[in-house]
């Protein structure tokens, strides 16, 4: 089968665009997970941390899906919501829509720019939850904040919350990432405790209303950038009075920087808008082959040179700045 498909990055979390809304593409389930796995392997022809599906909805402007390079499905994705974001924006051609995603229909817009001509998408980070049992994490209490899991590691405090993909937070002053990996990868594996796994991340404070965030991210690992993750890591950044509510917080991170807003209701619930590039890296087409993944391959490409170059000049700065 021949897919159209679009690779793209919000800060440097890369994906793999595969429109079913736009494009007359009829696909399985069972043909979906394989594309994730065939076209993720960053040891073959394409890779990336997962393929972002847009689809017809039935009450939204687009519908988005997100796979895992494992072929798992995530509740959510903040860094794939903005490419998805920028292309469903740009083919209907309107500033503001509506994606429906797994679990709450999210507002989307084009902003105005964070960094010289890079283009800035903002997208809402709902529903957020502080209650174990949505991630879930299988604990007798109603809340985790700045807790130690003695099952995951007896010298690390973690945050527990859902936005609504289950994160673990924990406040550190440096970030390793042997650590980041070695605990990512326990509480991945700790069942007991976290039946279907979490998002792990690990937050330094660098400045006023700035923070560091390295995340191991489920279904895939380390990664340069985890949208939903910079988003929780702020809400308990807030919580923890590292940096304020109702204010901008510029988040930094190895592929690049995005900024954050938090904000709580009078019902005391929170709401996370997420501002950043929708890179594009190029277009193809794929010739896929679903029995035998030897036999699948690049058919074109079209690289965007220009955009590349211009959020590598987002990327120095945001080094910069994370170096002090």
């Amino acid at each position: 089968m021949q897919l159209p498909l679009l690779k793209c990055h919000g800060s440097d979390n890369d994906f793999i665009i595969i429109d079913e809304l736009f494009e007359d593409i009829t696909l399985t389930e069972a043909q979906r997970v394989e594309i994730a796995v065939q076209l993720s392997d960053r040891k073959r022809i394409v890779g990336s941390d997962g393929i972002l599906f847009v689809q017809k909805s039935e009450h939204a402007d687009a519908k988005m899906r997100m796979l895992n390079s494992d072929g798992s499905e995530a509740e959510m994705c903040g860094n794939g919501l903005r490419c998805v974001a920028r292309y469903v924006i740009e083919r209907l051609d309107s500033k503001e829509l509506v994606i429906e995603t797994m679990k709450a229909d999210l507002p989307v817009a084009q902003v105005d720019n964070l960094f010289d001509d890079v283009e800035t998408f903002e997208v809402a980070i709902e529903p957020v939850s502080l209650t174990p049992s949505t991630l879930p994490l299988l604990v007798e209490k109603n809340t985790v904040v700045e807790e130690v899991l003695s099952e995951l590691d007896e010298s690390l405090t973690f945050t527990a919350l859902s936005v609504p993909n289950p994160h673990l937070v924990t406040v550190v002053p440096e970030v390793r990432d042997d650590v980041a990996k070695q605990i990512g990868e326990k509480a991945n594996e700790l069942k007991t405790l976290l039946p279907n796994g979490t998002n792990v991340s690990f937050m330094k404070q660098v400045a006023d209303q700035m923070v560091y965030v390295r995340t191991f991210e489920r279904g895939v690992g380390l990664t340069n950038a985890c949208g939903t993750a910079m988003s929780a890591s702020s809400l308990v950044a807030c919580l923890l009075e590292m940096v304020s509510f109702d204010k901008p917080i510029t988040v930094l991170n190895p592929g690049g920087m995005v900024q954050t807003l938090v904000t709580q209701d009078s019902h005391g619930q929170y709401f996370i808008k997420l501002r950043g590039n929708a890179t594009y890296e190029f277009a193809a087409v794929v010739d896929i082959d679903f029995d035998d993944k030897e036999q699948t391959v690049l058919l074109e490409q079209d690289v965007f040179e220009e955009e590349a170059l211009k959020y590598e000049g987002l990327r120095q700065a945001a080094k910069e700045l994370a170096v002090g």
